[in-house]
């Protein structure tokens, strides 16, 4: 069931930038690059937009942010849902990747209004995420709180490490 709710251009925009990786990138566009970002709902329920300051830039990394992954889950509201892009950094046993992975996150404990409102409006924010590899769903910090979770929904057993730190 689609409930109407519209992705805003802003959305769509970071959603690109995150996907395309320049190669000329200098520094200082390299560490405004986002390793990750919220989505919430507009308090109108009518779009899907930006979470203020809820993001993690390549620049912040070794700085304000140790470990991207732990900041990331801290990030996420403990009683209300919300939409994310995560850029992970894993390596395999073959080769180092990079991929993002678009996860929703539907605690327990949000209210049921928010889960439902969220769960139909999540296929509008996936057809505007084309090209997405991997999608998780999370319904609490349990699921999130080690990295072989992600791990797992990157490439199974295969991966070896992620974000820098072996699994």
């Amino acid at each position: 069931m689609a409930s109407g709710v519209k992705v805003t251009d802003e959305v769509i925009a970071v959603f690109n930038d995150m996907k395309v990786r320049k190669a000329q990138a200098n520094e200082d566009e390299k560490r405004r690059r986002k390793k990750a970002i919220l989505f919430c709902l507009s308090k109108d329920l009518k779009n899907i937009v930006l979470d203020e300051g809820k993001e993690i830039l390549l620049g912040d990394l070794g700085t304000t942010v140790q470990d991207p992954y732990q900041h990331f889950v801290k990030m996420l509201p403990p009683d209300d849902c919300r939409y994310a892009l995560y850029d992970a950094t894993y390596e395999t046993k073959e080769t180092k990747k990079e991929d993002l992975v678009f996860i929703f996150w539907a605690p327990d404990s949000a209210p049921l209004k928010s889960k439902m409102i969220y769960a139909s409006s999540k296929d509008a924010i996936k057809r505007k995420f084309e090209g997405i590899k991997h999608e998780w769903q999370v319904n609490g910090l349990e699921d999130l709180k080690d990295r072989h979770t992600l791990a797992e929904k990157l490439g199974g057993s295969s991966v070896i490490s992620l974000e820098g730190s072996p699994i």
